[in-house]
């Protein structure tokens, strides 16, 4: 029996890597950067299965140029917002993805963003090599406490209730949250109030993004939202960079509307070098890391390669987006 050709657009964890290289004929994109359109086009040809990233725009070009037997895309991510989803399953093809194992991971990451804004740790190490160290100071560096403020929790998903778990747990911090729904497990277990938007604009110290990008979310923190937030306010964005208008976030930095700001996302992505979110002292950049733990990718991996393998053999995928 052949081996169904599958393409892998960049190496990921060898735990999920090499059994794909074992059970299917496996082309890996070698380099640093995802491939060219012209590129992936190309190879995606012939293709039973593609594992992609959230770099790789999927979309019906892309299924035309790989051909009717195209049965799955694996994304090695739990956000599938680059994938045409509609066009996807009009034509049979499934679409599988990795959630429920960046939880902590990122959940972690969105607090250490929180208290190194608060405590400024950026500011303050960049002072340190500048020479600005010359001795104890009674009136510089002051930063935020955490203990007993309130956190607001946009989208009290999985992560967004990891988040404010450790926050009211370690911080007794007071949780406000806004969801579609309401969340008894967030509302019994952590005291959460669910509240309108403006609600937890108004009255949150802190917030911290945890929402799906979708056509209503899309550009939901501009220049009017962060004008209702608190002057001393921090703005944390773990979920993706279009969630946040960047240009009205800069100017809110800027101005002094809010505080402070801790972002593993950014719009676009990466900026330039020199995007001035780049530049200001009270704003904290991570590359898009939330998930980057050892065990936490290692466990992606084995998810993609099970959808992808699967999706190939008409069985259920793991995680299956439909």
């Amino acid at each position: 029996m052949t081996a169904p050709k599958v393409f892998v657009t960049r190496e990921y964890p060898e735990i999920g890597l090499n059994r794909l290289i074992q059970e299917c004929n496996t082309e890996i994109w070698p380099g640093p950067l995802p491939p060219s359109r012209e590129v992936l086009l190309e190879k995606v040809q012939g293709c039973a299965g593609i594992l992609t990233m959230l770099s790789d725009g999927i979309d019906a070009e892309l299924f035309n140029a790989a051909g009717d037997q195209l049965k799955v895309v694996s994304q090695y991510a739990v956000g599938v917002n680059n994938i045409d989803l509609a066009e996807a399953h009009k034509r049979g093809i499934s679409v599988g993805n990795t959630p429920g194992v960046l939880t902590d991971a990122t959940a972690d990451l969105a607090f250490a963003l929180l208290i190194t804004a608060a405590r400024r740790m950026i500011e303050v190490h960049q002072s340190i090599h500048e020479g600005g160290w010359k001795t104890w100071e009674p009136l510089r560096h002051i930063g935020w406490d955490l203990t007993g403020k309130t956190i607001g929790i946009v989208g009290m998903g999985r992560i967004g209730y990891a988040m404010a778990k450790r926050c009211h747990g370690g911080w007794d911090m007071n949780v406000l949250y806004t969801s579609r729904s309401e969340k008894p497990e967030a509302n019994q277990n952590l005291q959460a109030q669910k509240v309108s938007f403006d609600e937890l604009l108004a009255n949150s110290d802190f917030i911290s993004v945890h929402t799906d990008l979708n056509d209503k979310t899309a550009g939901l923190f501009n220049a009017d939202t962060f004008k209702k937030m608190k002057s001393d306010s921090i703005f944390i964005n773990t979920a993706r960079g279009g969630i946040h208008n960047q240009p009205d976030l800069v100017q809110a930095l800027t101005t002094g509307e809010i505080g402070a700001a801790g972002l593993d996302v950014t719009d676009p992505e990466p900026p330039e070098l020199s995007d001035k979110i780049l530049h200001l002292p009270n704003c904290i950049v991570a590359p898009h890391i939330g998930s980057a733990t050892t065990k936490t990718r290692d466990d992606m991996a084995e998810i993609a390669t099970d959808n992808l393998i699967n999706g190939m053999l008409g069985k259920p995928l793991r995680c299956e987006v439909k």
